[in-house]
Order: C-alpha cells, then sequence, then structure tokens
C-alpha cells in the first residue's frame, strides 16, 4: 500500500518558489508538474520508482508520496526531498544574517521565505550544468531533453507523464552525443564527466567538503569554476557555495546599468558566508524580475 509521509518546514516558505523553478526546467517523462505538486522518476540503488510532492495550504508540511519500488528507501528518500525543497533552514537567521547589508538586507526582509531549490540527484545535476554552459535555461532544457529520448530507459508501470529515468553516467559516457545540439568540445567534457563518475574517479559527495568537490571538478577537462560551483549549489544545496561568475549575479539590477564585475563580487560576498548561496537566490530573483521588466 502507498503510503504517505509529511515533511514538516519552518515558515515562511514559498511553493511558488519551487514552482517557478521546476517549471522553468521541467524534463518531460523524468518530471511532472502541476499547481500544487511536483513528482519524478529516480533510481535508489537497484530500485526505480517515482516519487511525488504536495505543498498543503493549511499547515507548514510538504506531503511525500512514494511508488510501493522505493518504500524500503522512504528514510533516505526524506532526507533527500528535504534537502531539494530545503525544508531544514531557518529563515529567521538567514534573513538575520543579512539585515546589515545595505542591498541585500531589504531584498530578504521582502521576501524571507525564499530557499535554495537543490537536485534529486547530483549526477542529474552536473550532467544539466555542463549543458548549460554559455546557453540559456531554455536551450540547456531542450539538449537535456534529447539526451533522455536518446539515452534514457523506460519506467514500467508509471503514472502518466512519469515513463523515463534520466540516463545513466555509463550511458552518456558510452555515446557519442553526436546531433545532440551541444559543441564538441562540451560534448566531451560531458562525456569525461560521465566517465569518471561512472568508473568511480569522481565521487560526488560533498562528504569531505564543497571545496574539495569544486576542485575534483574543475580538475576535470571542461569544466570551469562557475560550472563546479553551481554543481554544488544546486546539485547538493551547499549553503555557502557561490559561482561568482554568473551572468544574473553579475548583472542584476541591484548592482546599476553597468552591474558588477566577478572579482567585486567575490570580495563582497566574504561577508556573507556561511550563506552566500541565499544571497545568490535573492540576486537571481532580483535579475529574473529586471529581465521581465519589474
Amino acid at each position: 500500500m502507498t503510503e504517505t509521509l509529511h515533511l514538516p518546514y519552518l515558515q515562511p516558505w514559498d511553493w511558488q518558489q519551487f514552482h517557478r523553478h521546476f517549471a522553468l526546467r521541467l524534463l518531460p517523462g523524468v518530471e511532472r508538474l502541476d499547481a500544487n505538486g511536483y513528482a519524478r522518476t529516480l533510481r535508489f540503488g537497484d530500485a526505480c520508482g517515482w516519487l511525488s510532492v504536495r505543498a498543503l495550504a493549511d499547515r507548514p508540511v510538504l506531503e511525500m508520496t512514494l511508488s510501493d519500488s522505493l518504500q524500503h528507501a522512504a528514510r533516505a528518500l526524506v532526507s533527500q526531498v528535504r534537502k531539494m525543497f530545503d525544508l531544514d533552514a531557518d529563515p529567521q537567521a538567514i534573513a538575520a544574517h543579512f539585515t546589515s547589508d545595505p542591498i541585500l538586507g531589504p531584498l530578504i526582509a521582502v521576501q524571507p521565505g525564499l530557499r535554495l531549490p537543490a537536485a534529486y540527484d547530483p549526477f542529474e545535476q552536473a550532467v544539466r550544468a555542463v549543458v548549460g554552459q554559455q546557453v540559456t535555461v531554455k536551450a540547456a532544457v531542450t539538449i537535456t531533453r534529447r539526451l533522455v529520448e536518446r539515452l534514457g530507459e523506460p519506467l514500467q508501470g508509471a503514472p502518466s507523464g512519469l515513463e523515463m529515468l534520466f540516463p545513466t553516467a555509463w550511458a552518456i559516457a558510452d555515446d557519442p552525443l553526436e546531433n545532440i545540439g551541444m559543441p564538441a568540445r562540451r560534448a566531451q567534457a560531458l562525456r569525461r564527466l560521465a566517465a569518471a563518475v561512472a568508473n568511480g574517479a569522481l565521487q560526488l559527495h560533498v562528504a569531505d567538503g564543497a571545496d574539495a568537490l569544486v576542485r575534483k571538478l574543475c580538475d576535470l577537462p571542461g569544466i570551469g569554476p562557475w560550472t563546479a560551483e553551481y554543481i554544488a549549489l544546486r546539485g547538493f544545496g551547499v549553503a555557502d557555495a557561490f559561482p561568482a561568475a554568473d551572468l544574473g549575479l553579475l548583472k542584476a539590477p541591484l548592482w546599476g546599468e553597468d552591474g558588477i564585475t566577478a572579482k567585486a563580487l567575490t570580495a563582497r560576498a566574504e561577508s556573507w558566508r556561511p550563506w552566500r548561496a541565499y544571497a545568490a537566490i535573492h540576486i537571481w530573483d532580483n535579475y529574473a524580475k529586471g529581465t521581465k521588466g519589474g
């Protein structure tokens, strides 16, 4: 029998932020989104299945449902979903940390509930980050969708809209990735990343600290600091990850017409530790609103 689990969080927490995040990046067949919920396919060890979450309107709880095939992994998956939706953050403590910052303080005071959306699968997020180098989010989603269509595996007996599993590291490493929409050098970088993960040369975890993972990622050809920091931020929800060279961070309206340099932003961000990733979330939000004309 399918079990429903309840995952509480400290308010404020805004489902609409996560809805916008997933809507921009949704992979059809792997992910499904509706007004109040999100669902996706996944692997857990040798098991495959799906999970779904739903935001409850009457209390600060995220409702989570797992396929029967994943019931044995409920405890571990609860931990993963709490990370995905940043349910363990203390928004009051984070807002208080930025109170004295003349630019970020007012931004965060207006939206103290903004959280740090993270991926279910760090490898999937690493693939998305490499694919997303120097292209728009929309273009990156298009290319990643082609990867799923070419190399993903079907999930048998799944609900409508959840028919595909994201490709394995071996599948991506072994495919020439021709006619996928990526420059040859970026495709090669993606294959090398996948091969390193598949054969165990690269362990995607932050058990030794995010900086250690960033260094290991940067040792791979075609992966620079922006990609590595972005993987730490989105792949693991590392609260202090900060991709300082990100265009959206540098060109956000809050810096004025000329923006800010990566060097200046890096220096300024020192005072935001240990929560630089939350600063990034608010700056990206400011950038997104600016590109829409407010």
